[in-house]
């Protein structure tokens, strides 16, 4: 009973409007008070969590401050296994889209290559390489080798050389000759 009067009374001063600037300050010490000590608590229980400061601690409050951090550790490899699983279903449902446009691609592929040799037996290879000839620019060199044949390159053992300290006559010239 006691201290519901002591409630009722604390609320009634809270509740007032506060005309004397002295009760005012007087409130605020109060608060102020209140919110260190919670504050001190609150570094205190965090220094135990952190594993400091322990020793004073009883066989009791050891084995409270255990099963808490058991409790956190647990809730922790619940949030992350689910992220791991929703990561693991994205990546998942990515890899099936790309497969699906990969699969769209090769359909195009196959289609562009069908298309292409339905062209070639209706016109033949003759006439596109006369339409290949055709959308070449008008300003285009052409030597009259085929650029795109295939160049077979191979080595050959040294000739030995007379050793002779005049230059054979038969030796080779390189550089380019020009014909008019």
């Amino acid at each position: 009973m006691k201290s519901i009067i002591e409630r009722y009374s604390k609320q009634k001063e809270e509740c007032q409007p506060l005309l004397n600037p002295a009760s005012e300050v007087k409130l605020w010490k109060r608060e102020a008070a209140s919110l260190g000590k919670e504050l001190q608590c609150l570094k205190e229980y965090h220094r135990q969590l952190m594993g400091e400061e322990l020793s004073g601690l009883s066989i009791k409050d050891l084995e409270n401050l255990e099963n808490q951090l058991e409790k956190s550790m647990k809730g922790v490899r619940i949030k992350k296994e689910q992220i791991l699983t929703d990561e693991i279903k994205e990546m998942s449902q990515k890899g099936n889209l790309i497969y699906q446009e990969n699969l769209e691609l090769h359909k195009k592929v196959d289609l562009i290559g069908q298309e292409n040799a339905e062209l070639r037996k209706v016109y033949g290879e003759r006439n596109v390489d006369e339409a290949n000839r055709a959308s070449r620019p008008p300003y285009t060199v052409e030597n009259g080798y085929d650029l795109h044949a295939p160049i077979r390159l191979q080595l050959s053992q040294p000739q030995p050389q007379p050793h002779n300290s005049e230059a054979p006559a038969s030796s080779m010239k390189l550089g380019l000759q020009l014909q008019y």
